[in-house]
Order: C-alpha cells, then sequence, then structure tokens
C-alpha cells in the first residue's frame, strides 16, 4: 500500500474486540490509533470467563423463551434476572427481544450467528499463527452438563441445531462417559454434551494485552481519552475528547456497552442494553478442571484462568449505572461447591462486568447511515472474545470497501 492509499483510523475501545480490529488494520497497511477511557481490557475484555464458544450458535432469544422469563427474571439470584429499578427503561428493548424468538426471526438469526462463528474460528487460526499465540491457548474443549435424563432430551434440539451447522460434538448418557474427560464431579450430573472444537484462552486479559503489544510494537499508537462526540465532516471524522479533538479519515466504534452513547452523538439510536455478568477468580485451582465447565440449567461456567479457576456466568439486566449484586456471584460460589466436591471456596474475587447485548443476539457490524466514515463493531454479548478475530476481518473489508467473507446485511444496524 502507496502512502497516499494509506487510511488514518481511528478506533474507539480497546477491549478485545477494537484491539484485535486495530491489529486487523494495522496489518492492511494503514495508520492506526487507538483511544479508551480506561485503557486495554480495562472493562469486560479482563474479566470475562475466556471462551471461544464456536458452537454456540444459538441466540439467546429463542421461540418459546417468553413463557420462560417470567420465572427467570423475578428470581433475583437466577440465571436470568431483570432488576426492578430497570424494567421500565428495558421495556423496549424486551419488546424486541420477544420479537427477535420468532420463527422468522430466529431462524435467520442462528444461520447468520452460524457463519460469523465460522469465519471468527478460522480468523483467530490465523491470528494466534500472526502474533505467536499459542502458549495463551488451551485446547480442552468444553462439557455441557445435565442433571437427569428430562433435562438432556429437553437439550436434544439444540444439539440437533449445532449438527446442522457443521458442529461436531458427543453426547454421553451417564456419570462414567462424563468422568473419561471430568472426572470428580457429583454425581448429580448424569448426561453431557461435550464440543471438542471449544478452546479457551489461559486468560482474556493478558491475551488481549498481549495482541495491544503487537499492534504498539507494529507502529500503532494507544491512547487514554474520553469520547464526548464523534462528528462526521467533508474531509473526514472528528472526534470530541475531553483531552481536545481528535481527527481520522475513518472511526470503528468498538467500545462494547458504551458504544451506543457513542453512536447517539451521531444520530443513530441503536438498542444496546447489559447482560450484566458476575464471576468470582480464585488463584489457585483446588479442583482438577480438565475441560471447560458449563452447568446449563443454573447458568453458569466454571474455567481455568491461569493458574486457578473462574467461577461465573447468569444474566442480569440492569443497565450501566446500577450498583453490583454480589450475592449473584456468592450464589455461584456456592453452587459451585456442590458441584465440585473439594471445591475450595475462600481466597477469591467477585467482579461484574458489562457484555453489550442487542435484542437478537447479533452484533452490530456495519458502516453508520449517518456516515460511511464511521464503522460500528459492537453487541456481541456474551461472545465478544470468541467472535473478535472474525470481526476484526469485517470490519476490515468495511473499511477497504471490498466485499466481505459473509453477508453483513444480518448484522446491519438498520435492521432496527
Amino acid at each position: 500500500m502507496t502512502q497516499s492509499e494509506q487510511v488514518e483510523i481511528l478506533v474507539i475501545g480497546a477491549g478485545i474486540i477494537g484491539v484485535t480490529s486495530a491489529l486487523a488494520l494495522q496489518a492492511q497497511g494503514h495508520r492506526v490509533r487507538l483511544l479508551d477511557r480506561k485503557g486495554v481490557a480495562a472493562e469486560t475484555s479482563r474479566g470475562n470467563a475466556g471462551a471461544f464458544a464456536f458452537p454456540e450458535v444459538e441466540p439467546l432469544a429463542t421461540p418459546g423463551i417468553m413463557r420462560k422469563a417470567p420465572k427467570w427474571l423475578l428470581d433475583p439470584l437466577g440465571p436470568l434476572s431483570l432488576r426492578p429499578a430497570y424494567a421500565a427503561r428495558i421495556a423496549p428493548w424486551m419488546l424486541r427481544f420477544w420479537r427477535a424468538s420468532w420463527k422468522d426471526r430466529y431462524e435467520p438469526a442462528v444461520a447468520a450467528q452460524s457463519s460469523l462463528m465460522r469465519v471468527s474460528q478460522a480468523a483467530l487460526e490465523r491470528l494466534i499463527s500472526r502474533v505467536d499465540g499459542e502458549a495463551f491457548m488451551r485446547r480442552e474443549g468444553q462439557l455441557q452438563l445435565y442433571e437427569g435424563r428430562a433435562q438432556f432430551e429437553a437439550s436434544l434440539p439444540a444439539w440437533k441445531l449445532r449438527g446442522q451447522h457443521g458442529i461436531d460434538f458427543d453426547l454421553l448418557e451417564s456419570p462414567a462417559a462424563i468422568a473419561e474427560i471430568q472426572p470428580g464431579l457429583n454425581p448429580r450430573f448424569t448426561h453431557a454434551g461435550f464440543t471438542p472444537s471449544w478452546l479457551n484462552v489461559t486468560d482474556p486479559a493478558l491475551w488481549t494485552e498481549h495482541l495491544a503489544r503487537q499492534f504498539v510494537a507494529a507502529g500503532g499508537h494507544i491512547e487514554i481519552v474520553e469520547i464526548q462526540s464523534v462528528t462526521p465532516t467533508a474531509s473526514g471524522v472528528e472526534i470530541a475528547t475531553n483531552a481536545g479533538p481528535r481527527r481520522a479519515d475513518q472511526v470503528v466504534i468498538a467500545a462494547g456497552a458504551w458504544s451506543h452513547r457513542i453512536a447517539r452523538t451521531l444520530g443513530d439510536k441503536i438498542p444496546l442494553e447489559t447482560e450484566r455478568g458476575y464471576n468470582t477468580t480464585f488463584p489457585t485451582a483446588s479442583f482438577d478442571v480438565r475441560t471447560h465447565l458449563s452447568f446449563s440449567s443454573h447458568g453458569f461456567v466454571v474455567s481455568r484462568i491461569g493458574e486457578g479457576l473462574r467461577v461465573g456466568g447468569a444474566v442480569e439486566l440492569g443497565g450501566l449505572e446500577l450498583a453490583p449484586n454480589y450475592k449473584r456471584a456468592e450464589t455461584l460460589v456456592r453452587k459451585t461447591v456442590e458441584f465440585l466436591p473439594g471445591f475450595d471456596p475462600n481466597g477469591g474475587t467477585q467482579w461484574m462486568g458489562f457484555r453489550p447485548s442487542l435484542p437478537d443476539s447479533l452484533p452490530v457490524i456495519s458502516r453508520s447511515p449517518r456516515s460511511d466514515r464511521v464503522i460500528y463493531a459492537f453487541g456481541h454479548g456474551h461472545l465478544g472474545l470468541t467472535q473478535s478475530a472474525g470481526t476484526a476481518e469485517l470490519v476490515a473489508s468495511l473499511v477497504a470497501r471490498r466485499e466481505a467473507e459473509i453477508p453483513l446485511g444480518p448484522f446491519d444496524m438498520r435492521r432496527f
């Protein structure tokens, strides 16, 4: 790329989506700067479960979910809860969520999610090779655990759906079969599904920081500033910050759960909400976890992070402002003591993160209707790490104005 062909690009957001997108754009030959209000992996990318969950193609809004939702939402410590103080505010989003669960929208959403997963899985392998990242990967698969045959059989349509989209898995129908992969579990877990293509990162914060170092070493710049507004101009885009204006030829907005606030300064209204997730990280592993463990009916997971364990998950709909309810994290730890005999619940550090969530569980990866110089890349819910490398390559396609590897219509913000 000649100097005249280079484009100066400013990426807003130094979480996993922003950092990976900055790397992809830099590899394309552009001059790239990263802006973030707190720094690299300072928010949701720091404390997630560290999973590349490529088999998870089913959106949260599944057919019939609204018959189950009232029971879940009214339980403040359940796998899906709604903070009463936020109920009125989230009502329009819940209406869109309900509509997304209808068959005519659910099936296209599954197809779109599956296509993004395929792209992301291949893109991740390319990225690992390019940044010498294999040491950060754990290729240990995932066990999705069920208590009893009835619960297992209720899950079979979801497994059939995965199979239809080319995902490999093994169904296990006895504690003995489960123990071959993960010994030591409470025998109440009688059935499971094992997905060998699932992989984890050793620590999501360290992985994002590794990518950021690669970006800086190749000439990229990272700046900590508060974004106030984004304004297209005749020759580019101007970004107002608390440290003065910044300018670029194109801007990528990848600020996670805060992205819709920035988009609003352009006049774009995007129904982004937050799946507030809670976890507790233990510095040492008191239980020999050999694969990523998902306790389906309880809405949480146990994963290895560094030399320790992280217990977390569940979904709380409560926006960005309400104080955390760490009783949710405590509930998950109490369940882990029961599910993993010998697990030591002492010495953990609690955390809450804001997963940026759209009603149909699909991210926005598109240009702003207000300006073709502004590109959106956010709203991945609990799949931001999973879909980061694929999203980055799609963003690079948009910047280069070339055809993307998959149709981007399902991810266009104008679907709302």
